[in-house]
Formats: structure tokens, sequence, C-alpha cells
């Protein structure tokens, strides 16, 4: 029986998957919420407060590691989108787009 061990990423990979159902889902969830809590940062001095803060208290810098505990205490939850809701002139684009 193997023994849990310590990983480099805190929280743990395993239950970050667990939270976002695959690897892709948060890869995709995690660099958009980053890329969030980067522009937050950037735009503090500006006084323009466009951009959501981080949800939680943090030692970590970097917005990677931010963005993971967003994820790990369910502040950050993926939302599937509805296909229904998508107007009709991004589903003509798109058609236009692939035809080329």
């Amino acid at each position: 029986m193997s023994a849990e061990h310590d990983t480099m990423i805190d929280p743990p990979i395993e239950g970050l998957l667990e939270k976002a159902e695959s690897k892709f889902r948060l890869v995709t969830l995690s660099s958009k919420r980053a890329r969030q809590i980067n522009a937050y940062f950037g735009q503090l001095g500006d006084g323009i407060g466009a951009t959501i803060p981080p949800q939680v208290t943090s030692t970590a810098r970097k917005p990677l590691s931010i963005a993971f505990e967003e994820i790990a205490v369910d502040k950050i939850n993926p939302v599937e989108p509805d296909p229904n809701t998508v107007p009709d002139d991004v589903i003509a684009e798109e058609l236009e787009d692939s035809g080329d």
C-alpha cells in the first residue's frame, strides 16, 4: 500500500482535479482566472476596478497559485455554456470561417 506523499503543488492536484472534472478544464479554468487576477494587480494603481479581486487570502504571489486556491475552496466553479444562448451572428461567423 502506497503512502500519501507531499506534492510540490498546494493545494494538491488530486483535489483540484476532483473540482474541475478533467485536466483540460482545470487548465482552462485556472489560466483564465490567473489572467484576471494578473489584470487586477496590474490595474490597482489606476483605480479602474474593472476586474474581480482575488477571492481568497493567500500568501502566494503568483496569480496561478491564487487561482488554484480559489478553485480548491469552491470560489471558482466551472460552468457549462448553454448552446441555445449563442447569438445567431456568432454561429454564422463560425460557419463562414469553417468554409474557408
